[in-house]
């Protein structure tokens, strides 16, 4: 028994107890404060809903039609944001983004359907991709690391019509 092997031995050992337990991952979530007129309020919602951002708070100015929204948002979620804001508001909303906290996801990046309730009703291969698995994926793609993805899924044989001649 050399040094290798123990080192290779504790290394599966120590990714098998934590692969165990089921994994979460931790994304980094700016604050978003956004000053925007009310006409255009609805499309603020709805590119903060498209980006899995959520509203903390909503503030109208005094004496002004513009409303100060406070909102948490995902960093992965807000490359393009400004610009998708600004390019619906018809640059009648500006946001500013500042760092706030970590939080964790509630979605387990490696979790497959195993339960007869949870085949029933998620199916064989629970097509609905998991938001953590996406990130996991972007983040392993962004590094160069290998991404595990199936290409093929539920392939059956192609026939052809015509007879070769």
């Amino acid at each position: 028994l050399n040094s290798g092997q123990v080192m290779s031995a504790m290394m599966e050992a120590c990714r098998a107890s934590f692969l165990a337990q089921p994994c979460r991952l931790m994304t980094a979530m700016y604050t978003c404060d956004i000053q925007a007129s009310s006409e255009v309020l609805g499309r603020v919602y709805a590119v903060l809903g498209k980006r899995r951002g959520q509203i903390v708070s909503e503030d109208m100015k005094e004496g002004s039609d513009v409303f100060v929204i406070k909102a948490k948002l995902p960093v992965v979620e807000s490359f393009g944001f400004a610009e998708e804001i600004r390019k619906r508001a018809s640059g009648a909303a500006s946001p500013q983004l500042v760092f706030s906290h970590w939080e964790a996801m509630e979605d387990d990046p490696f979790w497959v359907p195993s339960t007869d309730e949870e085949l029933a009703h998620y199916g064989e291969k629970a097509d609905s991709e998991s938001v953590a698995r996406r990130y996991m994926d972007d983040i392993r793609k962004r590094k160069g690391l290998p991404v595990y993805k199936k290409l093929v899924e539920h392939a059956e044989k192609q026939r052809t019509l015509t007879k070769n001649k």
